[in-house]
Parts: structure tokens; C-alpha cells; sequence
């Protein structure tokens, strides 16, 4: 009793409002508790008792559950039958609800079922047992329902393939046929209550989409006929909608199902006149567009092989399309697109398919409008709204793939137009629309169409200047620009419309004209080259005007024109744009005075201006045009002297660091003779601020020159490991791991190009081991990326030649002082070491992380194996059984002991694997989370 008055004393704190720890120490409670083997007898208590609180008694039923799963080991084996008898009697005693209670109770006793083929006779003794029992059918159907679910989705229940085919044979298949008679019989049944029916609705689903009941049995069964008559029952409607639907989804086979087939179509063709009636209830038109899109999607091939038999349900299915409520009208969307990839595989569209397309163009371009009124949708609804617009966008390009582009094009366009001839008096939302359309009908533009295109460019500018619609038309060019590479006399044109599009008051307008402007330069860059002089011109006079984000896209849009250049006028082009930039930079390093904020904002913008450049323009190579002689050395000058002075500027450093790792590409070996000066400026720079982005810089660097025989570089490499490490050691005096997680990725890197490139410096430093015990300290970390690569810096250390056995061949002399480096690092952090490792690999670490911490595993058990057993037969003590049982943590520690033992390494491999699974197991049923 002692268990149960702290079980109800646990659930008790969840009525309450606790504190956060209080919530979490009653929750790891409970759950350690539904391990416990004595939980079985306490939830079967209080699930008996009159007195406990209706919580625990859902707990209660939730435990056995989940036992069941996990925990049927537990039980002796001929004590398995009188745990069944124990659960059907709990399912008796709620035989009226808690129905939460009855449905966990039947998920066990499903669960059950899969595991104890010895109960030969599950489903037929139940339904033979409370078949006719009135107040047993409620819970009898629930079993009924969840039971082919839990067989097909609870993957957790511990049996084989082989076990789970012949058992789930024996439960399902075999008794499929007399589960329809069962259901058929309380459809029919005198009294029979619309709760009742929607219970048998919802077992027919189940065992209809575990594909265990074939939909020709269910035709020749008294349900057909009620699923279509339930339509009309306002207490059924919504359980016949989903009924219907999976039993014409069943009948996908088309010419194993015909005769079914045969029996759907009139009843479905039936429900069209329903939907005049239906016009004024959302709920029953989103039910009917259900089953006429399913009826649609599934036999989209007779449509169009009998399309005068099956036509009918492509008008109500374009009846619900051209419904007002836009929440109903994308259930037919799939039905659109599939049947118009079926249509498109024709040589030929017949009329009718082509009408029921051009029909639905105007009803979405219909759809398409804003309100008339401008208050009529709030802020979110108005998001929703314009989300809800692209959607509709792929629709229209269904009806391009059918009707032609070309023709949906000139068919939108006149629409604007109409709008168009009536003056002023259009409202603005007549005309937005149609561009918006053709905006979305410009994926499926041919840059050969010589029709609509021109016509539409050619009206663009004649459009009336209202913010939404001359929005609209700069998305039209940015949509159009390939077929504008093609048609190079519409560029001046469309330059004209993006410039004055710049001008405009609207932030919308001015970022669409940025859009327009990027993927004109981006596809037509070659035509542009000559108007690159006017462009320059108008980053000097407009762009400061321009907000960043915007100013930031029309530079990327320039950069695409100097991309297209001639390497050496591309040169000239971008040292020109370059040294406006960096003459701001100059101006504001050169200043006695110290900058305001407004001031390293602006530099900040122009250097994320010049790094989206050199992003675009990439590299010009090996051998770097003339304009850039030189200026590689002037560059890093202005940099050297902005970082010296506003190196700590959080915002300022990451943007000068961001430009020189694309100056790095673009100047590349060039870069050699100022590299040892970038690393010392690096250097000092995180030694004062300990910005992450410094280290990165110098990982970069070193990466790109690593292999470089150039004393002063490798002095220079040499400074920046010491510093940083020992500016590391002290950040992480101050302040945890956890809020260092950039520093230790980029410092990580900066050590895996040590190893590789310098070991020497690496080994033999007076940093290593501080260097060993700061990795350690990432391993700690969450960020997935810094794992992998800690393990990976492990791996290399771990697996250096210089720890591999003695050849034929003397080791290269500094081999013995890597090694004793080494091996000096585990003996002082090996226990830290392996605490991390094996915490991890059971904890929050990666699955891809297994075979990294195998590896280890397997090199410290043949060079360390002593010592690896002592740590870890203390380690495994401290980890909780909640993480790892205790089983596994000691099957661990017996195979591990048996590699070592035998000298067979590679075994190491399935003691690691083998306690990963089990935790991971543990860590599934932890999800399992005890109180809902």
C-alpha cells in the first residue's frame, strides 16, 4: 500500500499548480513507477477502488497499456491468462466510461492479444461473450476498432515477423468477414442509438483502412446501403463522409473492385443536387467535397475512358471549387492536378475536360481577389490569405498543362483589360488579380511564346500606379526575365518599369522592384552588361535611400551582370563597387573620433553589400586579372586598421569576417604573403573579445595554406592555437559551455586543421592538454554539428600513426613525443573522457554519432584497457537505470570484458551497439509520457 499512497500522492501534484521541478520530479516518478514490476497488482488496485481520484484510475489504465508493450516479460507466463481475465473484468466495471479509460484498457487487451497466440479465439470469444450483452457493445466496439490499429502501428511490441503475420492472420483476417456480420446486425438492431452507429462507422473504418475487410464485403453487406443513407442524418453525416471516402479509396484497384465500382458511382453521382441544398452549411459542403475530390482522385482514369457516366462528378467537384468558403475549396485540388497529368498524357483534350479547365481558371482568378473592403480580414487572416493565393497558383498552372499557357494567358489579360476599359471607377482588386494569375501561369511561360508575353509586357507599363497592382507587375517581370533573355528589346523597358518601381513610397513595392531587378540581371545578364555604368549610378544615387534589404538585393543583382564579363572588364567592374565600399570603411577607421552607432551600421551594410558580390562573382581563378594586382594588400590594410579599432563590435567584426572568407576565394594563393598578418590580427582579436568569428577566419586560413612550408605562417598558426586556448580556458572559468556553443565549433575546427596540417605544433605545444580538456567541454554541448566534430578531432587523436604498432620501418622521430603527449591526456581526462562518451551515446548524442564513439571505444580497450575497465565500472553506476537497465549496462560490461579479454577489438563494436539500442529503447518508452 505503501506504492499506492505514493502513486496517488505523485498524481495529486498534476491537480495542482506547481513549480516546474515539482512537475518533473512527480513526472520521473511515475514513470519509473509503470517499470516497476509491482505496478501491475497497484494500478489493478486502483482501478478496483471506489475512493481513488478519476486521474489515477486513467493513469491506471494507461500503466497496463504500456506494461503490456514493454513490460510483459514481467509476468509468468501462466499467469498470462489471468491478466487478460483481469483486464476484461476492468473493461466490464467501465462498461459506461470513463470512455478514456475503456479505450486504454482495449489497447491493452489488443496488445495482449498479439502476444498471446494461446488465446486462440480473441475476437470470436469476445463478440460471442458480449455480443448480445446491449451494455457491453459500447466497449466490444472499441475493441473492435483500436484493435487492428494498435496491431499495425504499435512497432514497440516486442515480437517477430514471422510471430506478428501469423498472429495478426489470426486476429484480423480470418475474422474480417465475421466482424461485418457483427456490425451489419447492430446498424439493423431495434433501439439501436446514433452513438452506436457512429461507434460501428468507426470500427468499419478501422478494419477498412488495415486493408482487412475487402470493399466487396462491405457492398454485399446491409452497411453499403446505410453509409450513403447516413448522409442525411445530422447526428451521422460527418462519420458517413469519412466512411464513404475510405471505402472508394479501397476501390483503387480499379479492375479488381468494378463491380464495387459499379454500386459507388450512382450513389456519389446522386449526392449533386444535394449540393444546392447544401450551399449554406460549410460543414456539409466540406463533407461533399470530400467524397466527390476522393471519387475524383480515385477513378480519375474512368473518367476519362467512360466520361459520360463519370462526368457528373467532375461538375460537383467543380461545384465545390467555386464554393465561397476557401477553406473548402483546396480538398479538390488533388483532384485538379492529377487528373490534368492524366489529361496531359493525350494527344487531344476533349471538350468537356477543356470547358471544366477554362471554368475553373475563372473561378480561381475569383478566388483570387482581395475583398473589396480593406478592413474585411485581419492581420492573420490576411496572411492566411496570401499563403492561400500560391496555392491557388498551382491550380492555375494545372489549367495551363491543360488548356496551353498561351491561351490562359490571353484569357487572364483580357480580364485585365475589361477592368481596364472601365477607368478609374475599377476597383484596384479587378486588376491585381489577373496579374497575379499570370504572375503564377509565368512558371509554365515558353521563352519562344511570341503572343501573350509581348501583349502583357507591353500593357505592364500601362497599368494604373496603385501600390497593389504595380506590385503585382514587377513580380510579372521577375517571373518573365527568362523569357526576356530571349526577347532582349524588352530589357530597357522592364529596367524603366523596375527603376521607377524604387521610387515608390510602398516598402512592398520597393522589395518586388529589388525581386525584379535580381532575376533580370540573374538571367539576362549577359544582354545587361552594357547597362551596368547606369547601375552603378543608381546604387550612388538611389541605393542610400533604399532600405538594406532591398539595397543588399539590387547589389546581388549587379554582381550577376559582372559575373557575365570579361575577366578583366569583370575585374575593373567589381574593384569599382568595391572601392566605394571600402573607402566608407577607410573613412570610418581613419576617424579620430570613435564612430556612432548610426556610422558602424552603415559600414556594416556596405561590407554585407560587398560580401553578396564576391559571393556571386565566386573567383577569377588562378591568375588574377591586372585590376586586381595589389589590391588584395590595400584591402586587408583598411581591414586591419577598422578591426584594431572596432574589432569588439559584435556586428562589425562578423561582417569584415564574412568578406575576408570570400576574399579568401576570390584572391586565393594571393592571399599567402598577408595570411601570417591575418592570423596575428585574428589572433589578438578573440584573445580580446573571444568572438567566435575570429577563429573561424583563422581556421579558414590555415585550412586553405595548411600544407605551406612558410615559417612565418606556421609561427603565426602557432600563436593562435596557444592564444586561443588559453583565451578559452578562461571564457570557460566564466561562463558555461552551454552559452559557448559558436566559440567551441570554430575553435574545434581550428584543432581538426591542426592535426592535420601541423601536428607537430598540435603534440608537442604546452596547450595540447588544454586543448584535450576545452574538446571535452563540446561534447557537453546539444548543437549536433559541434559533436561531430569533437568526435571527429577524438577520432584523429585517438588514431594517429603515432599510437599504431612499431613496423618493419623506424616511426618518423617526433612519433614517440605525439604518442606520450597523448597518452598523457588520457591518463589525466580518460574517466571525463569516457563519462562524456558513454553519456552521450545513450543520452542526446546523434544516432549518426554510433560508429565515432566505436571507434573510440575500441582504440581506448586495446591501449587503455585497465583503465577502461576501472572507469567504467564506475561510470555505469552513475548512469540511471531510467537511461540504461541495468541489464543491459551489465551485458555491456560483459562483452566488453570478454573483447578485451580475447583480444578481439572489433567486438567492442556490438557491446557499444548493444547498450545504445537499449537505451534507445528505454528513451521510446520514456516518451511514453505518464501523465497527458
Amino acid at each position: 500500500m505503501a506504492d499506492l499512497q505514493a502513486l496517488l500522492a505523485a498524481l495529486d501534484v498534476f491537480t495542482r499548480a506547481p513549480d516546474k521541478a515539482s512537475l518533473e520530479k512527480a513526472n520521473a516518478w511515475l514513470q519509473d513507477f509503470q517499470h516497476s514490476s509491482e505496478a501491475w497488482t497497484t494500478c489493478n488496485l486502483i482501478l478496483q477502488s471506489p475512493e481513488a481520484p478519476p486521474a489515477a484510475k486513467l493513469f491506471a489504465a494507461q500503466t497496463f497499456r504500456t506494461k503490456v508493450t514493454y513490460d510483459l516479460a514481467q509476468v509468468d507466463p501462466a499467469q498470462l491468462f489471468g491478466l487478460r481475465d483481469t483486464i476484461i473484468a476492468a473493461l466490464e466495471h467501465f462498461q459506461d466510461g470513463p470512455r478514456a479509460i475503456i479505450l486504454q484498457l482495449s489497447l491493452a487487451l489488443s496488445g495482449l492479444a498479439l502476444q498471446l497466440p494461446a488465446w486462440t479465439n480473441a475476437v470470436e470469444g469476445l463478440i460471442e461473450r458480449y455480443g448480445q450483452n446491449p451494455s457491453m457493445v459500447p466497449v466490444l466496439l472499441q475493441f473492435l476498432t483500436v484493435l487492428p490499429e494498435e496491431l499495425y502501428s504499435n512497432t514497440k511490441i516486442p515480437v517477430t515477423d514471422q510471430e506478428y503475420s501469423e498472429r495478426s492472420a489470426q486476429l484480423l483476417s480470418s475474422c474480417s468477414k465475421q466482424v461485418l456480420e457483427v456490425l451489419s446486425m447492430y446498424l439493423q438492431a431495434p433501439g439501436v442509438t446514433h452513438a452506436i452507429q457512429g461507434q460501428v462507422f468507426a470500427c468499419l473504418r478501422s478494419w477498412l483502412t488495415a486493408g482487412e475487410m475487402a470493399a466487396m464485403d462491405v457492398a454485399d453487406s446491409p452497411i453499403f446501403d446505410f453509409c450513403f443513407q447516413a448522409l442525411g442524418s445530422e447526428q451521422l453525416f460527418d462519420a458517413a463522409v469519412n466512411v464513404v471516402c475510405d471505402l472508394i479509396h479501397e476501390t483503387q484497384e480499379i479492375d479488381d473492385n468494378m463491380p464495387v465500382i459499379e454500386r459507388i458511382v450512382p450513389r456519389v453521382v446522386a449526392l449533386k443536387p444535394v449540393l444546392e441544398t447544401a450551399e449554406d452549411d460549410p460543414e456539409k459542403m466540406r463533407g461533399y467535397a470530400r467524397i466527390f475530390s476522393e471519387a475524383g482522385e480515385t477513378y480519375r482514369i474512368l473518367i476519362l475512358q467512360h466520361t459520360e457516366t463519370f462526368f457528373p462528378i467532375v461538375e460537383a467537384i467543380g461545384l465545390c471549387s467555386a464554393y465561397h468558403d476557401l477553406d473548402i475549396v483546396p480538398i479538390t485540388f488533388t483532384f485538379w492536378m492529377r487528373l490534368a497529368q492524366s489529361i496531359g498524357k493525350r494527344a487531344s483534350v476533349p471538350p468537356l475536360f477543356h470547358d471544366a479547365y477554362k471554368a475553373l481558371m475563372t473561378v480561381m482568378i475569383g478566388h483570387l481577389h482581395f475583398p473589396l473592403e480593406s478592413a474585411a480580414l485581419s492581420g492573420q487572416e490576411l496572411d492566411n490569405f496570401r499563403s492561400f493565393r500560391h496555392v491557388m497558383g498551382d491550380t492555375l498552372k494545372d489549367c495551363c498543362y491543360v488548356l496551353g499557357t498561351e491561351q490562359c494567358l490571353l484569357e487572364t489579360l483580357q480580364l485585365v483589360q475589361e477592368a481596364l476599359a472601365k477607368g478609374p471607377a475599377a476597383p484596384w482588386q479587378t486588376i491585381e488579380a489577373p496579374l497575379f494569375a499570370m504572375r503564377s501561369m509565368g512558371a509554365e511561360v515558353n521563352a519562344k511564346d511570341e503572343h501573350a508575353v509581348p501583349l502583357i509586357l507591353q500593357l505592364i507599363p500601362t497599368l494604373p500606379t496603385h501600390t497593389r497592382v504595380r506590385y503585382a507587375a514587377l513580380l510579372i517581370i521577375s517571373r518573365y526575365t527568362e523569357w526576356i533573355n530571349a526577347h532582349p528589346d524588352y530589357i530597357g523597358a522592364a529596367l524603366q518599369y523596375i527603376s521607377a518601381g524604387f521610387e515608390d513610397t510602398d516598402q512592398d513595392v520597393i522589395g518586388a522592384a529589388g525581386q525584379a531587378l535580381k532575376y533580370l540581371c540573374q538571367d539576362c545578364k549577359q544582354h545587361l552588361v552594357p547597362f551596368l555604368p547606369n547601375l552603378h549610378t543608381f546604387t550612388t544615387n538611389v541605393g542610400a535611400k533604399l532600405a538594406q534589404e532591398d539595397r543588399v538585393v539590387v547589389y546581388e543583382a549587379i554582381a550577376y551582370v559582372i559575373s557575365a564579363m570579361p575577366m578583366d572588364q569583370a575585374a575593373q567592374s567589381l574593384k569599382a563597387f568595391a572601392s566605394d565600399i571600402l573607402a566608407a570603411v577607410f573613412t570610418i577607421a581613419s576617424k579620430p573620433t570613435p564612430a556612432t552607432k548610426r556610422e558602424l551600421q552603415e559600414v556594416g551594410n556596405g561590407l554585407a553589400n560587398l560580401e553578396v558580390m564576391l559571393h556571386v562573382v565566386g573567383s577569377f581563378g588562378e591568375q588574377l586579372p591586372p585590376a586586381c594586382q595589389g589590391t588584395c594588400q590595400e584591402a586587408w590594410t583598411v581591414f586591419d586598421a577598422f578591426l584594431a579599432k572596432y574589432g569588439s563590435d559584435y556586428e562589425s567584426a562578423e561582417h569584415v569576417t564574412r568578406v575576408l572568407r570570400h576574399g579568401l576565394n576570390l584572391f586565393g594563393n594571393v592571399v599567402l604573403s598577408i595570411a601570417p598578418a591575418i592570423l596575428g590580427r585574428m589572433s589578438t582579436s578573440f584573445e580580446a573579445t573571444g568572438l567566435s568569428c575570429y577563429l573561424w577566419i583563422a581556421g579558414k586560413v590555415h585550412s586553405r595554406f595548411g600544407n605551406e612550408e612558410n615559417l612565418l605562417l606556421r609561427a603565426s598558426v602557432k600563436d593562435v592555437y596557444e592564444r586561443s586556448t588559453q583565451k578559452l580556458l578562461s571564457l570557460l572559468q566564466e561562463k558555461s559551455a552551454a552559452s559557448l556553443p559558436d566559440v567551441l565549433e570554430d575553435y574545434i575546427r581550428l584543432l581538426l586543421n591542426m592535426v592535420e596540417f601541423a601536428p607537430d605544433i598540435f603534440f608537442e605545444s604546452s596547450a595540447f592538454p588544454a586543448a584535450f580538456h576545452i574538446s571535452l567541454a563540446a561534447l557537453t554541448l546539444i548543437q549536433s554539428d559541434t559533436i561531430f566534430a569533437s568526435l571527429d578531432l577524438f577520432r584523429m587523436i585517438l588514431t594517429h600513426d603515432c599510437l599504431g604498432p612499431s613496423g618493419a620501418t623506424p616511426p618518423p622521430p617526433k612519433f614517440p613525443v605525439y604518442a606520450n603527449a597523448i597518452h598523457q591526456a588520457i591518463d589525466k581526462e580518460g574517466f571525463e573522457f569516457v563519462s562524456l562518451l558513454l553519456a552521450g551515446l545513450v543520452g542526446d548524442f546523434p544516432e549518426e554519432t554510433a560508429s565515432a564513439i566505436v571507434t573510440l571505444f575500441r582504440v581506448l580497450a586495446g591501449l587503455w584497457a585497465n583503465q577502461l575497465q576501472k572507469w567504467l565500472s564506475v561510470i555505469l553506476q552513475r548512469l540511471p537505470p531510467t537511461s540504461v537497465p541495468e541489464d543491459a549496462k551489465a551485458r555491456f560490461m560483459q562483452d566488453l570484458d570478454s573483447a578485451i579479454s580475447a583480444k578481439q577489438y572489433d567486438k567492442v563494436k556490438y557491446a557499444v551497439l548493444g547498450i545504445h539500442r537499449a537505451s534507445r529503447k528505454a528513451r521510446d518508452r520514456r516518451r511514453v509520457v505518464a501523465m497527458d
